[in-house]
């Protein structure tokens, strides 16, 4: 009896000794995958060589006026213009995104709207003249070319598969400081409604982006490109741990375009509208306050044409139920000039189906037309 307690005794403390080197063992691993990674380093790498700087400089012309203070005078003359007009250099400074080894880079539109000259800096310390193969001023996106080849070209991965809570680096040249990455994580995806463009489908992010960020990569921790830095939330004019950028996705479709016709072609039918609320939709009968109730018409547009009235409700476009106005414009705007599109309407507490097609969005139009 004595030998099998001996025995007993033993195996449980070979038990006990396993037990434990297993869980010290497992502790460690567990810990390390929680806090990932200790460097970014092997990501910059990646993307950094990609990532330019967008040195902008546009003529402005100035004239200096002499306002005469006796009201008389001012009343006979105005303002007096006193010499001669005054040409004034402006520059601004931003970033970009090498994304074809022959020279194509992709920007934010605002870092180089109204530019007279564009001047790039690469990460190897040249500097190059750039020119504008095209914009988006509704995504604020640009894409620009530079006379060189072979050039390092950023990896761009699916934004659409991105998390939050997914490490991201946001690589650019805040303040002109030179080229500079910041660590953050994604807080949120699909950001709309921010009232920054028209076509609005944001990743936000506290990496610091700054005055300057503009146009450059966001990057995930491989250092693939998953969005373009856009703008920032801020009460000063400095980093306050919200910024956005344009996904990916959104952004090689729009490039894709701007490179084959020097804009994009998206579908338009040339009418306002507003999502129906309780008390509008009591007005017009409707049961539910699901729907679009068209408010303007565009004489000569397709929804003119094709016989849409103000006041009717739409319901569905090509079988999609519809909720708001941006619902409709993304809709809308995906399809391509020429396409066909078939609405279902209410009016007058009857439904119509309408069949027409969608003719080319004009650049710059106002936000709130489908």
């Amino acid at each position: 009896m004595d030998m099998i307690c001996a025995m007993r005794s033993v195996y449980f403390s070979l038990f006990l000794t396993a037990l434990l080197i297993g869980l010290l063992a497992a502790v460690p691993a567990r810990e390390s995958a929680a806090r990932g990674p200790f460097s970014y380093a092997d990501a910059v790498d990646v993307a950094a060589p990609s990532v330019v700087n967008v040195n902008t400089s546009t003529v402005v012309v100035r004239q200096h006026y002499q306002r005469f203070t006796d009201p008389f005078l001012r009343d006979m003359f105005g303002d007096m213009v006193i010499g001669k007009p005054q040409k004034d250099i402006e520059q601004s400074l931003g970033s970009g995104v090498i994304v074809d080894s022959h020279g194509l880079i992709l920007t934010n539109n605002h870092v180089i709207k109204g530019a007279d000259k564009i001047q790039v800096t690469l990460h190897d310390g040249r500097t190059v003249p750039a020119k504008v193969v095209g914009t988006d001023p509704e995504t604020d996106l640009a894409v620009l070319k530079v006379e060189l080849t072979g050039l390092p070209v950023i990896p761009i991965a699916d934004s659409g598969k991105l998390r939050v809570g997914d490490v991201v680096l946001a690589i650019g040249n805040p303040y002109g400081i030179g080229q500079s990455v910041t660590l953050g994580i994604v807080g949120a995806t699909g950001r709309n409604q921010l009232g920054l463009s028209t076509f609005e489908n944001f990743i936000q992010t506290d990496a610091a982006i700054n005055p300057g960020n503009s146009g450059g990569a966001l990057t995930n921790a491989d250092g693939f490109l998953i969005g373009i830095n856009t703008a920032i939330f801020s009460r000063n004019g400095g980093s306050q741990g919200v910024g956005f950028a344009i996904p990916s996705n959104m952004a090689k479709k729009v490039m894709a375009q701007i490179v084959k016709y020097g804009h994009p072609r998206r579908g338009w039918l040339g009418f306002e509208g507003e999502a129906l609320n309780p008390a509008l939709a009591k007005t017009l009968g409707m049961k539910s306050t699901d729907g679009l109730v068209v408010t303007v018409i565009l004489r000569g547009g397709p929804a003119h044409k094709s016989g849409i009235l103000p006041g009717d409700i739409i319901t569905d476009i090509n079988d999609q139920a519809i909720r708001t106005p941006r619902q409709a414009l993304n809709i809308i705007s995906s399809l391509q000039p020429g396409n066909s599109i078939t609405l279902r309407i209410t009016r007058n507490g009857k439904q119509r189906t309408i069949h027409t097609k969608v003719t080319a969005r004009p650049i710059e139009l106002s936000k709130a037309t489908q």
